[in-house]
């Protein structure tokens, strides 16, 4: 069994980093000495600005496509990073997406794309790194980026529940199964975050008021990166098959009501 103790990342792959919690996370563990693979879908732009942003860190990064409805063949990018970055010793399965239709509404294609980019494709993307991790012999990192709906479900959001609670047992297993060698696998769960997602790019948390969010406000990318960065760090060698929410408080709220309550009535007996 691999000993956890010595270990250092020096390369981290994080999908869906050209904006929001991708870009937050590549920047916070460029910060910790990891170079980056970075990868986007629609916004290369966005993509090429977050490696900038690594190399003022003074690491390396490199820039992928990455288009998880195109499966299997998609995940060939991990190793193709993983051979530009001389290795992986981190994986964040960030890049996502959702609907906001009525369950009686959904098409098929739709249920598909959203199962695939949610589910299916962190679960080969994760094979890959895997893989590459065992055959290094030198442990590894992998942080599964949920939601609040892995726990708790929303209207609207049928397969986007449906693939974030299969990807918070999946993460489970995987940290049951690569424990061995010595990789732990977790999953990070944000509640409402200013990112471009929920149409709050560049926001100042403080400014925005949430009512029905015990911490008053929605969260900035950084703090959910911040937690990422433990979970893909040397002091998170005893951490694994957890899901870490990083809400202000919502899922204890019911996250029905966290993000669209407009009193705080709920805080006086």
């Amino acid at each position: 069994m691999i000993t956890p103790f010595d270990f250092s990342p020096r390369a981290a792959v994080v999908t869906g980093s050209d904006s929001g919690i991708g870009r937050a996370v590549a920047v916070r563990l460029a910060q910790a000495g990891a170079d980056i693979g970075i990868t986007w879908h629609r916004d290369e732009r966005g993509a090429r600005e977050t490696a900038d942003e690594v190399r003022a860190c003074g690491r390396r990064a490199v820039v992928a496509e990455l288009d998880l409805t195109r499966l299997p063949t998609a995940a060939d990018v991990i190793d193709m990073l993983a051979d530009e970055l001389g290795g992986i010793d981190v994986l964040v399965n960030n890049a996502g997406t959702g609907t906001a239709t009525p369950f009686v509404d959904l098409e098929l294609d739709t249920v598909r794309e959203v199962l695939d980019i949610n589910l299916v494709g962190p679960l080969l993307c994760g094979q890959r790194a895997a893989r590459r991790m065992i055959r290094q012999g030198r442990g590894g990192r992998i942080v599964n980026i949920t939601s609040v709906h892995e726990h708790q479900p929303r209207v609207g959001a049928a397969p986007y529940c449906a693939a974030k609670g299969g990807l918070g047992l999946l993460t489970q297993v995987m940290a049951l199964e690569l424990a061995e060698h010595g990789i732990t696998v977790n999953a990070v769960a944000p509640g409402e975050i200013a990112t471009p997602m929920t149409g709050q790019e560049d926001r100042d948390v403080r400014d925005e008021a949430r009512p029905g969010i015990p911490a008053g406000r929605p969260g900035d990318a950084r703090e959910v990166a911040a937690v990422v960065a433990f979970l893909a760090g040397p002091d998170s060698s005893y951490v694994t098959g957890a899901s870490w929410a990083v809400d202000g408080g919502m899922l204890r709220m019911g996250p029905m009501a966290g993000s669209h309550m407009d009193h705080h009535d709920w805080r006086r007996p």
